[in-house]
């Protein structure tokens, strides 16, 4: 039973967990011997009883840990502790890419493939050294906070694939290849499949295959055909689409043969996303047996009779007959050439048929397209109705099911109930072009100050611009390159369409340039950003993240926030083209010195005696003592501070004066005398601090 601060292995304390799965858990954990925090994924207990399975795991976690590579969360030590088994690794800050992908519903193909090269990186180094990682899921991928793509759990998989899996840790199944899933032998090509299957996920939001149970599911991955991403999601380019078919090819003859011709098709997508260039091989093709044409039956048979006389005849003479014994030679069946006959007929028949079918088809559809066959209104045009007042939901169905794009802004509204649409950008009665886009108007109520970020992606940038600055949200522009937005549209924005923000937060809005004739990628805007939000939209736009450094920086609202780039915002750059960039740390820390000497309390009190003893103490405005000594003589020259935080400081002086005999009256009036004697005295004066650098 593992416990938030025991010991594990003499030298790992469990600090908290932060994960678990089907077979383990994974704790955070402070390497005592290292002084370093690491992550320790230990065994659930079933699978630590099972001495095959363990006897596995430890073989491969063994081997797992040779492997050092930026794209693998390396592991550093393979151990046991009374029955507690255990991996120690690298602790990476981040999140699964099963759960980036839920965050963001899908995402771009640029920034799938750019997290799918640094992973298939990873994975390159694995089999390279002949370790294969066979359960590559969203779930094994990290996205860590700087960016950087890691893969984890080498070396689990293949102890896993003993009798102990059972259905608690059989989420893999919407990964595993056709010959995982039939239990046979697998290899590099199992993972480039599993790979495929997680580019997809990446693209689409969704697994290809799904079922009610894990059964169901392989057999599909056996059996069915792999969907196209671009069903789901049509702007994905057809060089992507081919690289996800290619790598799920059923047979793994037809995948990639190796992650490194993955990674170059990969890059290339990146570089060239309107080229058809995926070339998926079938090697059996030539060899490959089909089923014969009914037509091509009949002739083979007929090409066949005209042999067999000829082929009969050498026989004969290469095997002559016995004397008295005639040659015997079988005859075809008489009616074989009428069913030859028959046949042909039936076929030409049929194709005679099917060409008139064909014929009828074309001439109805050319006769609707030019009003013979006038079966609806030719122009498409659509009456905008009144929504006024009407639900939201109720107001976007109705102008959807007549053909229209429907984008929503929220005001609030102390008249119009909230959900309600307080009214639309085009007039009732206006006739419209199917398609058009139609903005509506709904009441909201203001909730902690936020508010619904309207879609404007694909508005005009003018009409963005306002849609945006009405519902409250400060805009920030950026240019980018698009082959299927018209120049002067939006092409994306940050944060997303229908997320929540506070009100006054800057949207970034990209604004399209057209196509991209140089194949040049526009810098974006990332100052001011998340650093989580900026590498997205980096990565998105095809630029690969460099270092990211902690830095000063003068303005304390972009303290956490990205403050530096190495590029310009619009400056035209090569796609892949690396980006350094940095995270404010607030302004830089002035410090500063003392040097100067420490003159005597005697030109602020009169009544202090040279010689006298003093302690004197220099403490600043922040109350940090800086210096304190007890001394008898005026100046103090040692003085020599540095690095002080504090621009201003009091000097305190502490000492005692002597106080002669005196007369006073007391309380009841009589005259008495005071003895003399040693009194405290305190006087300060500020001084003020040089600023050092």
């Amino acid at each position: 039973m593992i416990r938030i601060g025991m010991m594990i292995g003499d030298r790992y304390e469990i600090l908290e967990r932060i994960g678990t799965g089907g077979m383990s858990d994974v704790y955070k954990a402070k390497d005592h011997k290292l002084n370093r925090h690491v992550a320790v994924k230990v065994l659930k207990q079933e699978f630590s009883e099972n001495t095959n399975f363990v006897s596995k795991f430890r073989v491969e976690a063994q081997a797992a840990a040779s492997l050092m590579h930026p794209n693998i969360v390396n592991v550093y030590d393979v151990g046991e502790d009374n029955g507690v088994y255990y991996i120690v690794m690298e602790l990476v800050e981040g999140i699964t890419l099963k759960k980036y992908i839920e965050k963001k519903a899908r995402l771009s193909f640029k920034e799938a493939v750019s997290i799918a090269i640094q992973a298939c990186m990873g994975i390159e180094a694995a089999h390279k050294n002949h370790i294969i990682h066979r359960d590559i899921k969203p779930q094994n991928i990290i996205i860590s906070k700087d960016g950087k793509v890691k893969v984890t759990d080498f070396g689990i998989a293949k102890a896993a694939t003993s009798n102990t899996i059972t259905s608690n840790v059989m989420g893999s199944v919407h990964y595993t290849s056709p010959e995982q899933a039939r239990g046979g032998y697998s290899d590099e090509k199992s993972d480039i499949y599993s790979m495929g299957i997680t580019l997809f996920e990446m693209l689409t939001g969704r697994v290809p295959f799904n079922g009610e149970t894990t059964v169901a599911i392989a057999i599909k991955h056996i059996q069915e055909e792999m969907p196209s991403p671009r069903e789901f999601v049509p702007e994905i380019p057809v060089c992507v689409e081919q690289i996800v078919f290619k790598c799920t090819q059923k047979s793994p003859d037809r995948r990639y043969l190796t992650m490194a011709a993955l990674i170059e098709d990969l890059k290339k997508a990146l570089m060239s996303p309107d080229e058809d260039f995926v070339q998926i091989d079938d090697p059996d093709e030539s060899m490959a047996t089909r089923a014969a044409a009914a037509r091509e039956q009949t002739e083979i048979k007929r090409q066949t009779k005209k042999k067999e006389p000829v082929q009969e005849e050498m026989r004969l003479k290469k095997n002559p007959p016995k004397k008295k014994k005639a040659p015997v030679r079988e005859e075809e069946p008489e009616d074989e050439d009428d069913d030859d006959i028959r046949m042909e007929r039936i076929t030409t028949a049929l194709a005679v048929i099917g060409a008139i079918l064909i014929g009828c088809a074309v001439i109805f559809f050319v006769g609707r397209a030019v009003g013979i066959f006038n079966m609806q209104p030719a122009s498409g045009s659509v009456t905008m109705v009144s929504v006024d007042g009407m639900n939201e939901q109720e107001a976007v169905k109705a102008l959807s099911d007549s053909g229209l794009r429907v984008d929503v802004v929220y005001e609030q509204s102390d008249s119009v109930p909230e959900g309600r649409v307080i009214s639309a950008n085009v007039q009732k009665d206006t006739i419209l072009s199917q398609g058009s886009r139609v903005v509506l108007t709904v009441s909201r109520k203001n909730t902690d100050n936020q508010i619904p970020v309207p879609s404007v992606e694909g508005l005009l940038e003018a009409d963005a611009t306002a849609t945006l600055e009405r519902s409250g949200f400060e805009v920030v522009k950026t240019e980018g390159y698009s082959d299927t937005v018209d120049k002067g549209k939006v092409i994306s924005q940050n944060p997303a369409g229908g997320s929540s923000a506070t009100s006054g937060t800057q949207v970034s809005i990209s604004i399209s340039q057209g196509p991209n004739t140089d194949n040049k990628v526009l810098m974006p805007a990332v100052i001011g950003l998340d650093p989580m939000d900026a590498i997205s939209i980096l990565t998105e736009s095809g630029l690969l993240v460099g270092e990211q450094t902690d830095m000063n920086d003068d303005n304390p609202e972009l303290i956490g926030k990205v403050c530096y780039a190495s590029y310009t915002v619009g400056a035209p750059v090569d796609p892949g083209t690396v980006i350094d960039i940095g995270i404010s740390i607030g302004p830089k820390e002035v410090t500063y010195m003392y040097q100067e000497a420490i003159m005597s309390p005697a030109d602020l009190d009169p009544e202090y005696k040279e010689g006298t003893e003093c302690t004197v103490t220099i403490t600043g405005q922040s109350e940090k003592e800086y210096y304190k000594t007890t001394v008898r003589s005026f100046p103090i020259t040692t003085v020599n501070l540095h690095g002080l935080t504090d621009p201003a400081a009091l000097i305190t002086y502490e000492y005692y004066v002597e106080e002669p005999a005196h007369t006073e009256v007391n309380e009841n009036g009589e005259t008495v005398t005071v003895p003399g004697g040693k009194v405290p005295q305190v006087v300060q004066r500020t001084v003020f601090f040089t600023a050092e650098g």
